[in-house]
């Protein structure tokens, strides 16, 4: 089925994508993923190429088009290359729209143009070791000091947290509003009393380096609130839909891949004197996730022009990506059985695919999150 939402334009900037993947991640995949961390080269690379802040206004540096199609590109061909350790989605689609959307003038000044050119790396800060999606479970505080916030707590599972050289920080600035309570802080590299952990060791995504962070008495200035005071709840809500639509999109261009390596690999590999593919088991189970994903695809598609548009709401991005990202964890594990010994090894594409998709389920919103907001907004 042949997809209708990408012009000219796109299809070009997909070329770009799939040469600078080439050129600039590909050669050094292996060893960033021995590392834990990519190179800030790389990074830099990004910004030269025009491929950090899409979104972000020309006069800052950026690209000057909210068009979401473009980053739905990028996260395509990230994922199919297999290299989603280059984190540049969580850097335009997640981290972007909190800096040009709540952003001073003064700050967008300050920011954007080393957020463009990849000298600035970020990451957002709001997983703790005792509150995941649970808001109101933050701990992390800031008291107000006059002339600036005195941050202390922890943060924990913060990608890009050893490169990050500016993190917006979910801190508790009223104790006692809850979930309503909360303020974003923006922590720059060098502050005093802010210290990295572990880069944690995970079972996938080797090469995306994530951390602990901890903030000690850190006097962050009043010009680093990101937004309004109290105000960090609404913020949140208002970009996840796009945080998990990204997600949703590299999910279901990770099974599809799958799904096309695995239909070569049964064509070539012979049981018994024939080829895989001729077993009715295997069609079968090629033919079941051929289906899922054409389906979900169209879906996904339709998601990628409403969220272009402006027209995409909370409800059905949840349902892209709770839908798409398990899609892709049934497709993993299945393509993973159809390459019998082989896809258990390091080398395969799918046993990589296997162990690097598995998060996709959990971060941005567990799948159980996501079934809750859409069971509310349909039961009350």
């Amino acid at each position: 089925m042949k997809r209708q939402i990408f012009a000219p334009e796109h299809d070009a900037f997909r070329d770009t994508v799939r040469a600078f993947l080439d050129r600039e991640v590909l050669p050094h995949y292996a060893q960033w993923e021995k590392d834990g961390i990519v190179s800030r080269e790389a990074w830099r690379a990004a910004g030269k190429q025009g491929l950090l802040g899409l979104a972000v206004p020309e006069e800052y540096g950026g690209g000057g088009t909210p068009d979401f199609r473009y980053s739905a590109v990028l996260a395509e061909e990230f994922t199919r290359a297999g290299a989603p350790g280059l984190a540049l989605g969580l850097h335009n689609d997640i981290i972007g729209p909190y800096l040009t959307g709540l952003a001073t003038e003064e700050q967008r000044r300050r920011w954007l143009p080393g957020f463009c050119d990849g000298s600035l790396i970020t990451a957002i800060a709001m997983t703790e070791p005792g509150a995941g999606s649970d808001l109101q479970g933050i701990r992390t505080h800031a008291e107000d000091r006059g002339d600036h916030w005195l941050l202390n707590g922890s943060k924990t599972f913060i990608s890009n947290g050893i490169l990050a050289d500016l993190v917006i920080v979910v801190a508790r600035t009223t104790p006692e509003g809850g979930a309503h309570g909360l303020s974003l802080l923006v922590v720059e590299r060098g502050m005093d009393g802010f210290e990295r952990g572990r880069n944690l060791d995970k079972i996938g995504q080797k090469a995306q380096d994530t951390a602990e962070l901890f903030f000690h008495d850190v006097r962050v200035p009043k010009e680093n609130l990101l937004g309004e005071l109290n105000g960090a709840f609404l913020h949140l809500m208002t970009n996840l839909a796009q945080e998990r639509l990204s997600i949703a999109v590299s999910a279901i261009a990770a099974a599809e891949h799958l799904l096309e390596i695995t239909t070569e690999y049964v064509k070539e590999r012979e049981a018994f004197g024939r080829p895989l593919a001729t077993k009715q088991h295997i069609r079968f189970e090629i033919a079941e996730m051929a289906t899922e994903c054409a389906v979900t695809r169209t879906f996904l598609d339709r998601c990628i022009e409403d969220h272009s548009n402006g027209e995409l709401d909370a409800v059905h991005a949840s349902m892209a990506k709770w839908w798409a990202t398990e899609l892709q964890k049934r497709v993993a594990d299945r393509c993973l059985q159809l390459h019998g010994g082989y896809g258990y090894m390091s080398e395969y594409p799918v046993a990589r695919a296997f162990t690097d998709g598995r998060i996709q389920t959990i971060y941005g919103g567990t799948t159980e999150i996501m079934k809750e907001i859409i069971g509310r907004s349909l039961l009350g």
